[in-house]
């Protein structure tokens, strides 16, 4: 039945994927996909510190109601990302301390909520990936329906079951799985470029020369 269904992932980017994008920081994988795609502003890291970065196993529940996320979690494999969307609503809580503590031991890379959060406190004491739209301390509701590894959409950012999802400290950002090997090289080549250029900037020999060219040929006016 649409709306309330588990289904079966039928693919899921591989660990070795997984790995090569932790080296790499996620506004220069952005930059690789024309920074025309995001989770929004709203999706902060909630969690103490480190990257995230896996396969998606997708959930989409009623805002404010968890029962799909305990299933979810549940069928999880390690190295998974529960990824959540729950309409962005922040009237109730989605998950809390025990469900994160849960989800850890059993070895999920991380959890997104299109949602809110509550126990907050433990959750930024923890490196456990947890990415969330907001904070409550109201509960949630365990009725249902939801479903399970269909795709989701977070603030227009679209998620297949088995998409590589990836977060640090600037946010979350989903790599579709057909895409990975095409973006993991011009992240990887844009990241190098960067190195470069931190690299002048410390001997003082950085190239500004762009920023005046720029300007005259958007023709800007400037005086004296």
């Amino acid at each position: 039945m649409i709306g309330f269904r588990i289904l079966k992932r039928e693919r899921a980017v591989s660990a070795e994927v997984v790995a090569r994008f932790r080296s790499l920081p996620v506004a220069n994988v952005s930059d690789s996909m024309s920074r025309m795609t995001a989770g929004g502003p709203r999706l902060r890291p909630m969690h103490k510190g480190g990257m995230l970065a896996g396969p998606a196993l997708t959930v989409k529940t009623r805002p404010g109601d968890n029962l799909m996320i305990h299933r979810a979690i549940d069928l999880a494999a390690p190295g998974d990302v529960v990824v959540v969307d729950g309409g962005g609503d922040l009237t109730n809580a989605l998950i809390g301390e025990l469900m994160a503590a849960y989800a850890q031991t059993r070895g999920i890379a991380g959890m997104v909520l299109y949602g809110a959060i509550r126990d907050a406190g433990w959750i930024a004491a923890h490196d456990f990936p947890v990415y969330a739209a907001g904070i409550t301390h109201r509960g949630p509701y365990r009725d249902g329906p939801g479903e399970i590894n269909v795709p989701i959409a977070l603030d227009g950012m679209v998620i297949e079951p088995g998409d590589l999802v990836i977060g640090d400290e600037d946010g979350l950002l989903c790599v579709p799985y057909d895409e990975t090997e095409t973006i993991f090289a011009a992240a990887q080549a844009k990241q190098q470029v960067e190195q470069k250029q931190r690299r002048a900037i410390e001997e003082r020999r950085y190239d500004r020369s762009w920023v005046e060219e720029t300007l005259k040929r958007l023709g800007c006016e400037t005086q004296g």
